[in-house]
């Protein structure tokens, strides 16, 4: 039983990471989440890989920051803040009336989630 839910943290750390990698270069999909779900994913079934991502000079710090004060950089929040509402204009533009509301009620919640948050 412990090995299976071994592979399975390692395969859904390796699955977010992935879907971080993919945000660096897509804007609508968030990279930090993803790099904080990896992190505590390999921290339960593979210390090694965890080291390796608090090692890493961009992530690494980013992991840290969140472990000890759930901090998020002010960068990190303006560009959240910024596709949030990006995100919500698009739903306007683009969505069909009964679903445009949906990407806007997200960004009224996890905004000011995200503001509230210590910056480093």
């Amino acid at each position: 039983m412990k090995q299976i839910k071994r592979v399975l943290l390692l395969a859904a750390g390796g699955l977010a990471l992935g879907l971080a990698v993919l945000g660096i270069v897509l804007p609508i999909l968030p990279t930090t989440p993803w790099v904080l779900v990896a992190a505590y994913c390999f921290a339960k079934a593979e210390p090694r890989w965890e080291r390796r991502m608090l090692e890493h000079k961009t992530f690494g710090p980013l992991i840290i920051a969140w472990r000890d004060r759930q901090a998020i950089p002010m960068v990190g929040k303006i560009a959240a803040l910024l596709m949030l509402t990006i995100s919500s204009v698009i739903g306007w533009l683009r969505l069909e009336w009964h679903y445009a509301w949906i990407p806007t009620l997200v960004a009224l919640i996890v905004g000011p989630w995200i503001w509230t948050r210590p910056s480093r």
